[in-house]
Parts: structure tokens; sequence; C-alpha cells
């Protein structure tokens, strides 16, 4: 077999595929045996079924050969992808040009292939990372949020000022005087804005005995409804003083400065982690931004979009929520649920066409001992043996697939080892503070790229199951 490709406009190809007659006569053989257990004739046992009486029962030897055709294309396109390492993103059109009635066959495969995007600009990448050091300030909140655990309320006279505790009776009524809510001695937080934000306005500045009346909207009601308070307590929420003593009897600490310094280890921890999924997640979507909308084609944006619509329901499936019913707890429609998933699902391919982008760019390949290594692992955790995997892949023609995503995944390795990282205030944040433990990085990359190599892998799987 022989394959030649001629690159045609709109990122198509031109596959043109000559099968000798000698290689095409094989398949109709394969065809044959496969009919003859497949046809029942009386007289005859499944898979005993003479050549001659399968050619008359399909209506002649050319009927036959129609349906070696039908059968073997595939298999002849898939290998002549391979030898011309196409990358196609849609079924092919087929035009069979010789052989139809005997004879070498010939073929041409119209295709859409993956285009390579522009990425203007990709080597002067800046992105934006918290900043990783700790402020005096950070420590102070979050030892504050240990103090709030052991206030104690204390009763004031004063006006009610945000933070304070205010008992209160609370009552509200629709235009048809209809109570909608009713509650005595309910104790709120001011400031808090869990009822409605009018009431956080009119209990500012108020005192105990001090009735208030206001209207406002509630989530349910078309109309507005007509409030009532009346203020029956206010209590202010002393803090304990944060002294050794305090954090002796509370936390498992001595002193003060030991439980500032086991907060400020945590809280560096914390935006260490923080600043490393920015690094990666900005770093990528910093060369999203460069691939231009045009150059995306729709039906890569369509499979993919699919893709998370099916992984989406069988999510539900597993959580045994239908779909209605996770609009209603996420307060979305279907609609727009579709809108934001069609987003995601373009991000998620101009993520890809960059990240090729790059690899050709900067002429990232894999070697064989990388792609070996790569098809060990596959191997492992689909549980057969590599050899089979390896043939099963060439014979789909899916091991370019494997290499192409190894060749992102040295693409991911490369964007981040030469973006320009900055914090928050401008300064420029060293990689290596990132990067302590160097299999970090490469383990979360090693992730990705088996996650995405995953469904070439699963084919294979299920080529060698079939």
């Amino acid at each position: 077999m022989r394959a030649t490709a001629e690159a045609l406009e709109g990122s198509r190809v031109r596959l043109s595929v000559q099968v000798e007659e000698s290689e095409f006569d094989r398949a109709v053989d394969q065809t044959v045996r496969k009919l003859a257990k497949e046809v029942r004739v009386p007289g005859f046992r499944p898979g005993k079924v003479p050549r001659r009486v399968l050619e008359a029962r399909l209506g002649g030897p050319g009927s036959l050969r129609s349906e070696a055709l039908r059968e073997a294309l595939p298999e002849f396109y898939a290998r002549a992808v391979a030898e011309t390492e196409l990358d196609p993103i849609a079924p092919p059109e087929f035009d069979i040009t010789a052989g139809q009635e005997s004879g070498a066959v010939e073929f041409d495969a119209l295709v859409q292939v993956r285009p390579t995007v522009a990425i203007p600009g990709y080597a002067g990448l800046a992105v934006t990372v918290p900043a990783l050091e700790v402020q005096d300030e950070d420590v102070d909140r979050q030892v504050d949020r240990l103090r709030e655990n052991d206030g104690e309320l204390i009763e004031v006279a004063r006006g009610v000022r945000d933070k304070d505790n205010a008992t209160i009776n609370l009552h509200a009524k629709s235009d048809r005087g209809e109570e909608v809510v009713g509650v005595d001695d309910f104790l709120y937080e001011v400031g808090s804005g869990s009822v409605v934000p009018e009431l956080d306005e009119q209990l500012r500045g108020a005192k105990q005995g001090d009735v208030l009346a206001f209207n406002a909207h509630v989530p349910g009601q078309d109309d507005a409804l007509a409030f009532s308070v009346l203020v029956k307590e206010v209590k202010e929420k002393r803090l304990p003083e944060a002294t050794d003593e305090w954090v002796a009897e509370n936390s498992e600490f001595s002193t003060l400065a030991a439980l500032r310094a086991d907060i400020t280890e945590r809280l560096q921890q914390v935006r260490l982690l923080e600043a490393r999924y920015a690094w990666r997640e900005r770093s990528v979507a910093a060369l999203v931004e460069l691939v231009d909308d045009d150059e995306v084609p729709e039906i890569m944006v369509d499979e993919e979009l699919s893709q998370r619509v099916h992984d989406l329901g069988h999510r539900l499936d597993e959580q045994k929520m239908t779909l209605d019913q996770f609009l209603m707890a996420t307060g979305r429609d279907a609609e727009s649920l579709l809108a934001e998933m069609r987003t995601d699902a373009q991000r998620a391919v101009k993520a890809d066409l960059g990240l090729r982008a790059l690899a050709e760019a900067e002429d990232l390949d894999v070697d064989e001992t990388e792609l070996a290594e790569q098809l060990v692992s596959s191997a492992e955790r689909l549980q057969m043996d590599v050899d089979v995997l390896r043939r099963e892949l060439d014979r789909n023609g899916r091991m370019s697939e494997v290499r192409s995503e190894q060749r992102k995944a040295k693409a991911l390795t490369w964007l981040l080892d030469h973006v320009q990282l900055v914090d928050d205030e401008g300064r420029e944040v060293s990689r290596d503070k990132l990067r302590p433990d160097e299999d970090v990085q490469d383990g979360g990359e090693e992730v990705e790229v088996s996650v995405e190599s995953q469904q070439v892998q699963d084919r294979a799987h299920e080529g060698e199951a079939s």
C-alpha cells in the first residue's frame, strides 16, 4: 500500500491511497471468511459456506468485492493516516477512483486535519501569581478568628454597630396583610446581611426598645414586604486578649509566638499551593489568549462539548440526580448551562491547539525511549501487555496521538519554564520558590498527559477486545 497527502485550503488534505491487487485480494478473503460465519445458508454449517454460494447469495462477484471494499477501506485509511502522519479531526469523505470491479484499488480520502495556529508573542508571556510572603496582618486575622470562638456577648446600652448581636422580634407582611415572616427573640449579627440588606441599614445606630419599620424585597416574593422590628437587646462580642495564657488554655501551643509561627507556616503552604495553581492555569490561559477564535475549527469545539455533556450526564447518573434537579440546584437553565459548557469547550480546544503550536515552534519532539516509557506506563494502567497495546495503536493509527500528547506535555513544561512570573505588586517571583520539589510539577503534568491520552489507549484496549 502507498499513500500520499496533498494539502488543500482550510486545513483539509486529500489523502490518495493505492492498494495492490494481491493485498486487496487478502482483504476479500477475510471478508469471505467473515461472511461465511455470519450468513445462514440451508445445507451448510456456519463458516463452511463456499465462496461461489456467498457470491450468488449476495448478487454476484461484484457484490462480494463491494462488501470487501466497505469492510477494508477504514483499515487502509487508518494505515495511510499513520504512514503520512496526518492528524484528522473529522471523518473522511471517500472517493474510490479505481478497482471497484477488479485489479488494484485506489481511493482518495478528503479529510479535515487539526490546524497549526499562530501564537504570536508566546515567548514573552507574563502572568501574575499570588505573593508568597505572609504579612503580619494575615496572621492577625487568623488569630482574631480563633479569638472569635472564645468571645463573650456583653449587653451594652449604646447604639447598634456592625458585629453586634441584636435580639429582635422580626415580622414581615405582604401587601395583602398576610404575615410572611414571623420570629421572636431572634439573635441576629448586625452586618451579616443574612436576612435583607435593609435590616442591617435600619439596625445600625438603633437602641434597645426601638421599633423599626421599612419595606424590602425578599427572594420568591414579587412585591416588597412591610417589615417591623423590635430591638429587645444589644450585645457586643468582646474577644479575649491574645496572651500566652489564652493560647495555652485554648490551643496545643504554650505561647502566642508559637501559635503565630504555626499559622504563618500553614498560610505559607496555602500561598504556595495557590501560586502553583495560578502559575499553571494562568500560563495556559495566557497562551489561549494568543489563539485567534477564527482559527478554531467548530467541529473540534462540537466534539469537545459533546464529550463534556456526556461526562456531566455520567456524573449525574452516579449521583442519582436528574438534569432538572441539577439545574434547579445550581440556579441555571439548560440554555445557559450549555452556553457555559461551550465556552469551556472552546477554551480547552484553544489550549490544545496552542500547546501543539508551541511544540512545533520550539521543535519539541518525543524520542523512541520517551514513547516506550509512556507505553509501558499506559499498559500498566490498562492492565494489558505493552506489545499488544503497541500493535493495537499501530493498527488503529493511534500511535501518533500518543506521541502528540507527549509533545503537548513538553510544550506545557516549556511554557511553565519560560513564562515571566510576577506577584500582585508587580515584583518578580522566582519559579524556584514555586518548584521546591521537581516531582511536584512533573507529577502533575504526567497526570494530565495520562488523562488526555486515556481515550486513545482505551480505544486501543477496546480494539484488542473486539
